[in-house]
């Protein structure tokens, strides 16, 4: 039965309405994006500062146990490895000081540098570039800052 006055009425959405609809999500879905792709980063520098605190500490035992930091040419190897080479360790502790050489988040391998240009030893990662210096997440993260 039909009510009076009422004509025929379509049901469903038009295309504009849906359209409108899919833009509207595309929107939502870049800002989440972008939003989870800023995480992501600053979780990877958090990461690499971490790991750099770990081996900075490593590297204190090591030295209170030789009396010195092990050489750029011995690396940070010397913190799971007993060096063999000069300056060759009064002691050293059975196991090393780490469990393993992590990499850093990017994939590469942390850099030391012993004597280091901007504290006694730096040990720092070259960041998302893998290149010196940089900005933002190019930018070198080492034990001296950011």
């Amino acid at each position: 039965m039909k009510h009076p006055g009422s004509g025929t009425h379509q049901q469903g959405f038009t295309i504009i309405e849906i359209l409108v609809v899919i833009v509207i999500l595309a929107i939502l879905a870049t800002t989440v994006t972008l939003s989870l792709v800023g995480q992501a980063d600053e979780a990877r520098i958090s990461k690499a500062r971490a790991d750099i605190q770990t081996f900075e500490k490593a590297l204190e035992i090591y030295k209170l146990h030789s009396g010195f930091y092990p050489s750029s040419q011995q690396s940070l190897n010397a913190l799971i490895n007993r060096p063999g080479t000069n300056p060759v360790p009064r002691q050293w502790q059975q196991g090393g000081y780490v469990k393993r050489l992590e990499k850093d988040p990017w994939g590469n391998d942390y850099q030391y540098l012993n004597p280091g240009v901007h504290s006694a030893i730096d040990v720092f990662s070259y960041g998302a570039d893998s290149q010196p210096g940089g900005e933002g997440l190019n930018a070198d993260i080492g034990n001296w800052g950011s």
